[in-house]
Formats: C-alpha cells, sequence, structure tokens
C-alpha cells in the first residue's frame, strides 16, 4: 500500500508562524465546537492542500523548496514508525524524491491500523515542532492548543492575533518558520491516505473524543495561521512587483 506525500511537481511549500497559547472563554454567544473526529482530520488534510495550493501558485521561489524535505522527513518518517507499531512491513521508504512515500504491506492490526498509519502525520508533525520548541529554541514558544468547546470564531479570529505578535527581529522567530515552512503538508494527511483507510474514517465521523479532536484543532490552528502568513506574503510580493514596474 502507498503512502503518497502531497504532489511536488510544483514545489509546494509552507509557512508557520510562531504562536503562543490559545485560551478561550466559553460564551453562549458563540456555537460550540462539537466536531467528531473524523471531521477533523478531513478538515486538517483539505486545508494543507489549500496551503499546498498556494504555494505552489503563488511562493514559489528560492533555495527554500529545500525545505520541502524536512517536512517529507517528518510525514513519511511519521507513516513508517506506526507502520513498525502495527506489523506493516515497509517495503520502500523514500525522501529524497519529488514524491516521497513509503511503500509497506497492511497492518496486523485490521481497520485501526491502516487508519493509525495513515493520521499519523498530525501527531507526528506536531511532536516535531514540539520538540525543536522545547530543545532548540528553549520554549520560546507556547504551540497553539485549542480547546474542544470554543467558538467557531476562534479558527479565524486567533490565527490573526498570532500573527501580530511574531518578533521579526527575534532569531527564534525566524528558526521556526524556516523549519516549518512545509507544516501543512507535513501535518496534515493526504488524500491518499484518507483513501486507504475509508471505511474507518467514515466511523470516526461519529465518534466524539475531545482529547484526540484537541489535537487535529491544533493542527488546523497551526495550518490557518500558515495561509494567513502566506496571504499576507502574496499581497506583500504582489505591491513590490508593481513599484519595480510602475
Amino acid at each position: 500500500m502507498l503512502r503518497g506525500w502531497r504532489n511536488w511537481q510544483t514545489h509546494y511549500l509552507e509557512v508557520v508562524a510562531p504562536v503562543r497559547a490559545w485560551r478561550f472563554k466559553s460564551s453562549p454567544a458563540h456555537s460550540m465546537l462539537d466536531l467528531r473526529l473524523g471531521i477533523v482530520i478531513v478538515l486538517v488534510s483539505a486545508f494543507g492542500y489549500v496551503s499546498n495550493f498556494l504555494n505552489g501558485r503563488y511562493l514559489n521561489y528560492g533555495p527554500v523548496r529545500w525545505l520541502y524535505y524536512v517536512g517529507a522527513l517528518v510525514h513519511e518518517s511519521s507513516h513508517a514508525v506506526l507502520c513498525l507499531f502495527t506489523g506493516a512491513k515497509i517495503r520502500e521508504f523514500t525522501v529524497l524524491s519529488d514524491q516521497p512515500r513509503v511503500v509497506h504491506q497492511k497492518s496486523k492490526i485490521p481497520l485501526v491500523g491502516e487508519l493509525f498509519i495513515s493520521v499519523a502525520p498530525i501527531a507526528g508533525g506536531l511532536l516535531f515542532l514540539f520538540l525543536v520548541n522545547r530543545y532548540l529554541l528553549g520554549n520560546f514558544f507556547i504551540l497553539p492548543q485549542l480547546a474542544p468547546n470554543a467558538g467557531w470564531s476562534a479558527l479565524f479570529t486567533e490565527p490573526i492575533r498570532l500573527l501580530a505578535e511574531v518578533r521579526l527581529f527575534a532569531w527564534q522567530s525566524w528558526v521556526m518558520i524556516f523549519l516549518s515552512l512545509n507544516a501543512g503538508a507535513m501535518l496534515g494527511p493526504s488524500f491518499q491516505d484518507l483513501k486507504n483507510s475509508w471505511f474507518a474514517l467514515i466511523i470516526l465521523f461519529f465518534v466524539s473524543a475531545p482529547a484526540l479532536v484537541n489535537i487535529g484543532l491544533a493542527a488546523l490552528g497551526l495550518i490557518f495561521t500558515n495561509i494567513a502568513i502566506q496571504i499576507v506574503a502574496i499581497l506583500a510580493l504582489g505591491t513590490i512587483s508593481l513599484v519595480r514596474h510602475s
């Protein structure tokens, strides 16, 4: 079975902003995020592709493309680790390729094993960013934690608020940004991953697991922040281009 990384023919790049903790007060005026686990997984994957599209279409510049392989390593390694834990024999592990991949046999754990392998990049990507922040940056950032009972508006307002706190003159900020250029693809399962575990994914559309939903929402918050940064960068580059040609 093939676990494909996001298509790299257009050299997709990702950008992520340093963030702090997400803290919200519940309010009757806001609907609660009573999400099912399956919905969160699909959202992480879908918005990861949105981020990839913006990068490939508008921000396909420079040597930062090589940082793609950092994201590819985290993504495919997450698949590989869960293959080992679920008894799925790995037949091929490729990172330095336009289409990094893990090819493996079926998991020895029926149904659930394939699901764990498919969604592994969500946890693996968050763990990678946590370890970088903890041991390289000395906890310079507090990574986002979105409570399942937060209002829907928090998913959109918090990334904007976090962007306002980016410290452009702090080296830690730039380390996290450059190491996380492919955070959307790093964190999100590809459509092929979801297809490989479609039956179990459908079941998760009826499963409420607050702790796991919270992990998925943290990943989604990072991707939303990425998209906000991308929009700012696209507008800035467009303005610079207009000035040069005026």
